[in-house]
């Protein structure tokens, strides 16, 4: 019994090795480009006020009647051909 829980446990590493060594090789192809856009962000960010800003922007510039309108005919579309 011992003997088998220990032979699961080495299989366990054994794919963990693999898989590490996997992900290694993806990881030597990741571009740096990618962790600059990641970090490049202000640290005092006020989210949710970037969100009503959008949200004002939305609605001031008509943007919604057309989403509304859009959604309202989109639809009457799918069901006028839809069987």
């Amino acid at each position: 019994m011992v003997v088998e829980g220990i032979q699961s446990v080495s299989a366990l590493v054994t794919s963990v090795s693999h898989w590490n060594d996997a992900l290694g090789g993806l990881n030597g192809q990741l571009s740096f480009d990618w962790l600059v856009l990641a970090q490049d962000t202000p640290a005092n960010t006020d989210l949710l006020a970037n969100v009503q800003n959008a949200w004002s922007n939305f609605v001031s510039t008509g943007q919604i009647w057309a989403l509304l309108i859009g959604l309202a005919l989109g639809y009457l579309f799918r069901s006028m051909t839809s069987f």
